[in-house]
């Protein structure tokens, strides 16, 4: 997290300090047979075997089928009835999937009406400021604002697929949010991502690389002739482009710097962007395999070109299609896969769908379900996705809608709060160790309780998720894992869900049960915890 004062952590420094935590804090997901040795709960009676927990096969809700479950947990923020439904309504997986890659022919009434909840996302930078400045609110509620609405979205949008590039593409061309004065242009470049998240790369590079938020971020706009910046001409090559396994010399960062130069920002003042023709550094400029002689004041051609040879050099395409791999395939996708991967990027002029085509059709993305951890900020969404929550337009800060990313902060992360450029890690390495596993548990029953938030959000009873009423709690743990998590129910949850709630398999289960009536959240929690809702 970025100090309480708002100066930047050295990048460096917070690269060094995340390796270090994640090597001290990483435990692995256990087995199921793990899972079902320690569960040894204070049940009545003879203890029973694990053999003992046969699951009923009533089958009173049908499960989607696993090519279905499958695309939707890596290309939605969690599976549920009503994305189930879409994807039946569009003829099957792969015709759902095709539909998701065109989202301007989805309608998404609900998830547009979100922007009008922040009022701060519709200002102007200039009025952010101004408000800011008047002490009305600060950037950092203002970001805030952001972070929710991102959040909210995620939640709700029908255009799943577009709202995954988008948190891809953030993270690759990340811009820390809250940091600095960065925020004042923050909303603007989130909305530049998104008009390019399913177009060409070489598109979305040149829009972010001139945007002021990102030349504010990482100091462009400060970078003259007279003065050269080198921070983004460095991280356009080793974040965002071909990386630092091309090998490229200290020099090349300077020239790239070079070419970089001209964009300004007036700042603290009018907030207005702008090309300095005088502050261009002019002068023959050669980065890998691209030279130019550079010679006009107005360098803006020589960076088109520039950051084109980029987007279209090899180590780009296949760093981009191998951090496609690792966000939606595996934290080890095979050299094979990304190679072929980059293949298609590169015949297809660095547009982004085809890629995910071909992504989505490999043996490998097929036989992956359920091998990606999710991270702190997913888990928060799914989790609200999973128990159906209902959140209203808030009317103050401890309404729902503000709280989200806090429940997401609790487990360990808030969206865009990355101090480094390099954006958040995307591996179960970063997300596994137990502070994180602690923070889960406790959302998981702040969900499963109602308990936090309280304001502006409502959550179905417990009659709300069981069958019909009486008939055995085997019965009713089978009829709630199909309806929360979209899986067979197991032994080992059958088993969880006993040993949670003290209650045997085949007790009965009528509308005034202890169950129904203050320990369904014991049964909840017992399912959210497992590994089917902490992994997509």
């Amino acid at each position: 997290m970025p100090p309480s004062d708002g100066s930047m952590i050295s990048r460096r420094s917070a690269l060094l300090a995340t390796a270090a935590t994640a090597a001290t804090t990483t435990t692995a997901w256990p087995s199921s047979a793990a899972a079902a040795t320690a569960l040894t709960g204070p049940l009545t009676g003879p203890v029973l075997r694990l053999d003992d927990y046969q699951v009923p096969s009533a089958h009173q809700n049908a499960l989607p089928d696993p090519k279905t479950r499958h695309l939707l947990s890596r290309f939605s923020a969690a599976v549920t009835p009503a994305r189930i439904a879409d994807v039946k309504a569009a003829g099957g997986p792969d015709a759902w999937f095709r539909q998701q890659l065109s989202p301007g022919n989805i309608p998404d009434h609900a998830a547009d009406d979100l922007w009008s909840w922040f009022p701060a996302l519709d200002l102007t930078p200039l009025q952010r400021w101004r408000r800011h400045e008047a002490g009305a609110a600060t950037g950092w509620e203002m970001m805030q604002d952001l972070a929710s609405w991102v959040m909210l979205r995620r939640l709700t949008t029908n255009r799943q697929v577009h709202e995954m590039m988008v948190d891809f593409w953030s993270n690759l061309l990340h811009v820390a949010s809250p940091s600095a004065e960065v925020w004042v242009w923050r909303v603007e470049y989130e909305q530049m991502i998104r008009g390019h998240a399913l177009g060409r790369f070489d598109d979305l590079l040149q829009q972010a690389i001139r945007h002021p938020s990102l030349g504010l971020y990482l100091d462009n706009v400060e970078s003259t002739a007279e003065g050269i910046n080198e921070n983004l001409g460095r991280e356009l090559l080793e974040c965002h482009t071909v990386g630092v396994e091309v090998g490229y010399t200290e020099k090349d960062v300077v020239n790239s710097a070079r070419i970089l130069t001209g964009f300004h920002v007036d700042i603290r003042n009018t907030w207005k962007a702008s090309y300095v023709p005088a502050d261009h550094w002019v002068g023959y400029v050669k980065v890998l395999g691209f030279s130019a002689p550079n010679a006009d004041p107005d360098g803006r051609a020589v960076l088109t070109r520039y950051l084109s040879y980029l987007a279209h050099h090899p180590a780009t395409a296949k760093r981009l299609c191998r951090r496609l791999a690792v966000r939606f395939v595996s934290d080890t996708p095979s050299a094979n896969l990304v190679d072929s991967l980059a293949r298609v990027y590169l015949n297809s002029d660095t547009h982004i769908v085809p890629v995910l085509r071909a992504l989505v059709a490999s043996k490998e993305f097929q036989a992956a379900a359920m091998r990606k951890v999710r991270t702190p900020v997913e888990d928060a969404v799914a989790t609200w996705a999973a128990v159906r929550v209902d959140v209203k337009r808030p009317n103050g800060a401890q309404d729902a809608a503000n709280q989200l990313i806090d429940i997401g902060k609790a487990i360990g992360q808030v969206v865009y709060d990355w101090p480094a450029p390099n954006g958040f890690p995307d591996v179960a390495a970063a997300w596994s160790g137990a502070g994180r596993m602690l923070g889960s548990m406790r959302a998981h029953w702040s969900a499963a309780t109602g308990s936090w938030p309280i304001q502006g959000i409502s959550f179905p009873t417990p009659l709300d998720w069981t069958p019909v009423l009486p008939t055995t709690f085997d019965k009713v743990v089978d009829y709630v894992v199909r309806r929360l998590l979209f899986v067979e129910c197991t032994p080992v949850m059958l088993r969880a869900a006993c040993v949670a709630t003290g209650i045997r398999p085949k007790e009965m289960i009528h509308k005034t049960h202890a169950l129904i009536e203050f320990k369904f959240p014991r049964l909840l929690v017992s399912l959210l915890d497992t590994p089917e809702h902490l992994t997509r």
